[in-house]
């Protein structure tokens, strides 16, 4: 994977909101700090996630990306091409090789378009094919999704949520992109329908050769779906890595308390690895040095003073594992958690990730 070609390049991108207080004569009081200097690349035929606690700027990351948003700052190329400069047909064009599948299934679909049309309609917009061959197309990508045809004629509201995430992947993939951002696709599933969903992308990947930037907040997803995991705090990313090399060596202490936070009825584990505690801290007012300073439990005067960059690791991490904190070579190894330490429910989630394809719900 690691010589596959980038895809996607992100450099140092950034989303700032002024604020501003007033009516006639409003007057700036801040600026939010969404996303603030974000760098990733993404190569052909690989999955990178994204995670994070909420608010910590992930969909505003994947929003840039499409140019759904525009940037404050930095710089993203696609295939070679800059992105953040497009105009026009030039950015139409982009688009068509960049699609986005929504969190909500219930919200990004028309309620008052038919499926069919709902999923030929990028095609319309991209002038791709006859009418004819846009209904064979759609009649394609519903099998493709483990739907059947005739459903080409019926409205969101006759489908299940699994369904209607289904059909948002398949008016994704109507215009044969090349990348798909996935804004947290599963998270408004039931276990068992995540399981399918996420099986389902995993096969359309091989199948097609995509490249996903997936958004998540779930770590069973995550390492089941992801190749490369980074990990953002406050608009910024302070890890990255392999995602079995962060599974298995997490160097910044935000990456250890999201792991720990997983639920384990093993009391002999508890207090080994303490979960993260209180609330982060607002964008608007971000701490100064190291953001997370306020909540790390090994914090020293350095973090509060210096603002630590991404660097590489020279333990466990391997190629690639970068790091944005200043006492990451020196903290102390996270105990091996016992396979039996998984809570009920996390393991029949991953049991659902793992096992056998599951059928398409009805």
């Amino acid at each position: 994977m690691s010589e596959a070609a980038p895809l996607l390049e992100v450099e140092d991108i950034a989303k700032h909101y002024p604020v501003r207080k007033g009516l006639l004569r409003a007057r700036r009081i801040g600026t939010v700090r969404a996303v603030d200097g974000v760098s990733f690349v993404l190569r052909r035929g690989e999955t990178l996630a994204l995670v994070g606690e909420s608010g910590c700027g992930k969909s505003t990351t994947a929003r840039l990306v499409m140019r759904l948003i525009e940037p404050s700052a930095g710089r993203i190329r696609f295939d070679g091409q800059d992105v953040t400069e497009a105009r026009g047909g030039a950015l139409r064009q982009l688009r068509r090789r960049m699609q986005i599948v929504f969190q909500d299934p219930y919200a990004s679909l028309n309620p008052r378009l038919a499926v069919g049309d709902a999923i030929a309609e990028p095609m319309a917009v991209h002038g791709i094919g006859t009418g004819t061959e846009r209904r064979a197309r759609v009649q394609e990508l519903l099998r493709l999704v483990g739907l059947q045809p005739f459903h080409a004629g019926r409205y969101p509201h006759e489908f299940s949520g699994g369904q209607r995430q289904r059909i948002g992947i398949a008016r994704a993939l109507s215009v044969r992109p090349e990348l798909l951002v996935c804004d947290e696709p599963v998270s408004a599933l039931d276990v068992s329908i995540q399981a399918q969903v996420v099986n389902l992308l995993r096969d359309l990947q091989v199948r097609f050769g995509l490249s996903y930037l997936l958004i998540a907040h779930d770590l069973a997803v995550v390492k089941h779906a992801a190749d490369r995991i980074a990990v953002m705090y406050l608009g910024r990313i302070v890890e990255t890595a392999d995602k079995r090399a962060l599974f298995a060596a997490p160097r910044h202490p935000y990456t250890r308390a999201l792991l720990a936070a997983v639920p384990r009825p093993d009391p002999a584990l508890r207090g080994r690895v303490r979960p993260i505690g209180g609330d982060p801290p607002s964008p608007l007012d971000p701490p100064p040095g190291c953001h997370f300073h306020t909540r790390c439990p090994h914090a020293e005067p350095v973090c509060a003073r210096e603002d630590p960059p991404l660097r590489p690791m020279a333990t466990n991490g391997g190629a690639g594992h970068l790091a944005a904190c200043h006492l990451a070579e020196r903290l102390p190894p996270v105990p091996p958690v016992a396979a039996e330490a998984i809570s009920p429910t996390a393991a029949r989630r991953l049991a659902l990730f793992t096992g056998a394809r599951a059928a398409p719900e009805g």
